[in-house]
Formats: structure tokens, sequence, C-alpha cells
């Protein structure tokens, strides 16, 4: 993962057909306004391919409120399903909205819960998606994700994910 001089932050991988950008933003209005062409420089943000956030989301929630050593099973994380602020439509754009808990949760982690957070995930993706696994720095992603929800802390806005 490298930030780029604008404070875009980009990811390249290879596996699954998505782009993904967590982002803040002010509220729900804002994040809306991002469907057709994305976040891109109005918002801070951390760019990815090839992830499917709404999981991602469900299970960095489920992990620090639920925690468990287990791979948590696929029915188990739709129970965790974040809210869709946007789509999906037949551009196939989604916009999902972090849960305020999951923020907080994330501003707080230190680098050792964020470790073990990155470690789990990788577990899941790996036993789901085998081969077709993302080869994203999913630690650094953990990360930058975390210090965007610092920042959403700190100013009151809202993080998001746009993907498509």
């Amino acid at each position: 993962m490298s930030v780029t001089g604008d404070g875009y932050a980009a990811c390249d991988h290879a596996g699954m057909a998505w782009d993904v950008v967590f982002f803040l933003a002010p509220d729900d209005e804002a994040a809306t306004a991002t469907q057709g062409t994305g976040p891109g420089r109005a918002f801070e943000s951390v760019a990815c391919r090839f992830l499917e956030p709404d999981s991602a989301i469900a299970e960095w929630d489920m992990y620090f409120s639920e925690p468990s050593a287990d791979i948590p099973a696929p029915e188990l994380l739709h129970r965790w399903w974040p809210e869709r602020v946007v789509g999906p439509f037949n551009d196939g754009v989604e916009v999902f909205a972090l849960p305020q808990r999951l923020i907080r949760a994330l501003a707080d982690a230190g680098p050792t819960e964020l470790a073990e957070l990155a470690h789990h995930w990788t577990a899941r993706i790996r036993a789901t998606d085998g081969d077709d696994m993302t080869d994203d720095d999913l630690l650094a992603v953990v990360q930058e994700v975390a210090r965007l929800a610092a920042s959403a802390v700190d100013t009151g806005g809202g993080l998001y994910s746009w993907s498509f």
C-alpha cells in the first residue's frame, strides 16, 4: 500500500474484481454523493482492490463486539452486515456506513489488536477464497482504516466504504 501526495492510499491486488475505497465523510448525504464517481480527492481515503467491504466491515465489527478464535460462518457474518447507504444499482456501486461502535473500536485499537484483527481476517479470507485470496497487505489496510476511524472520532464525521 502506498500513500500518494494527495493523501490517497493505493493498494494493488490480484483476486476478486472489486475496487474499494474506505473514506471519511461528514454524513450519509455526503457519502451518497460519491455514488457516481467515488470519493476521489474530496475525502480522505484508503483505496484497495479485490476485497469484499461488506464482509470485512461485518467481520471487523463482530471481532470487536464478540471476539472468537473461530472463523465466522457466512450466515453469522450476514447478521453483522453494515448499513447500505447506496446501491447496489445496475452500475454495481455500493456505499456502506461503518457502524459507530466499529469506528470507535478501530480508533481505540492498539497495534497488537489491529495485528490480531488482520490475522483473523486473513484466516477467514484464506478459508473462503483459497488461491483467489487477495494479495493485499491486510494489516496495512486495517491500520489505515483505523487511522481514518480515529479521524472520524475526532471530527464527528462518518467512515464509509465505496465499492465497484
